[in-house]
């Protein structure tokens, strides 16, 4: 067999005159399906797709940019951070954009950078994307509460999960409602029979902090419980660990909704060090559903978010209002409330029960050890 020396003509690329060839069908069946217009069968769709498959089609986006005035492009301005929750939802935006056919543009910001939004919203602007996805979870207003102002932009924009401040064409917004969720997980311990719940909070900075002490405080108060002080980590478990410390001394606690599952697995090694048996003494319950979460001990109960499908909600009406801008925005629906019961939520000790509570002593230190029962 002689090879080729490279040195020919290459052959053409295949074009959309060629897939319709193939398939069987007009070139402005092919066109429709690439743009995922209505009124094309399932069979001509599929058709169409395998034979673009077949011969190794892939859309001209450049020229179609130069014909519609689009780049098939979105931007995200998300804070650059490891955390579970905004890396999950950068990865569920991510896989949808890609798989509706849109490429992206990532532009991180940092905490404490005084360009923040703005300068990320500006340097997609420039890069021409058809919309914008803030996944930006923390106020960069002057008093930490709302006290920044409105930016322009001139293409739709959705927001995940924080309050919109933004002029555009369109301003969407998708999940948040994290107080709906902070609801659910503290009336799951009322439900359980605690008096109240106290609450490890998250940095309030961040809306989703914010949110999810509001919603504790709201399903407290609306069933006359008392509303005990506030507890503040910084997402971290170390932060979670400092606070299981200072939470363990109060013999009248039973409960404690964490604002995120890093801060929970904190505070449980903390209780359990001090003596403090969860769930047997103090039920816990975490926010996020974090993988590890299903293996600590005991098995964390936690409040699952829905990455994924608030992804989905969310791209799907922005890629609606950039390619309908003269139509009426899609709906928008709650997002669901999972609730992951396992093995850290149990009733609170019986006190007339001696051998239901343990007697404990919390250790002077922060160090690693074990609390010995007095």
């Amino acid at each position: 067999m002689t090879r080729g020396t490279g040195r020919g003509p290459s052959p053409a690329a295949p074009r959309s005159v060629d897939v319709a060839r193939l398939a069987g069908v007009s070139q402005k069946t092919v066109s429709r399906v690439f743009n995922d217009e209505p009124y094309v069968s399932a069979d001509v769709r599929q058709r169409v797709l395998a034979a673009a498959e077949q011969l190794g089609y892939r859309r001209n986006n450049a020229a179609r940019a130069l014909v519609s005035g689009r780049t098939r492009s979105i931007g995200v301005v998300t804070l650059g951070t490891a955390l579970y929750g905004p890396a999950s939802l950068l990865m569920g935006v991510e896989r949808v954009v890609r798989d509706m056919g849109y490429a992206l543009r990532v532009v991180n910001t940092m905490e404490g950078d005084p360009s923040g939004i703005a300068g990320a919203v500006d340097s997609l602007l420039d890069q021409g994307v058809d919309g914008i996805v803030i996944s930006e979870p923390i106020d960069e207003g002057d008093e930490g509460h709302g006290g920044g102002t409105a930016l322009r932009v001139d293409v739709p924009v959705l927001v995940l999960g924080a309050p919109p401040t933004f002029t555009a064409p369109t301003v969407l917004t998708a999940g948040g409602r994290a107080d709906l969720m902070a609801c659910r997980a503290t009336q799951h311990l009322l439900d359980l029979g605690h008096e109240t719940v106290h609450h490890l909070a998250g940095p309030q900075r961040w809306y989703a902090a914010r949110d999810r002490l509001e919603g504790w405080q709201a399903t407290l108060r609306a069933q006359g419980r008392t509303v005990p002080p506030v507890v503040q980590g910084d997402w971290s478990a170390a932060s979670g660990y400092r606070a299981g410390r200072r939470l363990a001394e109060d013999g009248d606690l039973t409960a404690v909704f964490a604002a995120n599952d890093d801060m929970a697995i904190g505070l449980i090694r903390a209780l359990a060090e001090s003596g403090r048996r969860v769930p047997q003494d103090i039920s816990v319950i975490g926010f996020d559903d974090i993988p590890v979460a299903a293996y600590i001990s005991p098995p964390l109960t936690t409040v699952r978010q829905p990455f994924e499908s608030v992804a989905q909600e969310g791209l799907k009406r922005l890629v609606h209002a950039i390619e309908s801008p003269e139509e009426e925005p899609l709906p928008l629906s709650d997002p669901p409330v999972d609730l992951v019961i396992r093995a850290s939520t149990a009733p609170p000790p019986d006190p007339e029960d001696p051998g239901s509570t343990s007697h404990y002593t919390v250790l002077p230190s922060p160090a690693a050890g074990t609390a010995r029962p007095s």
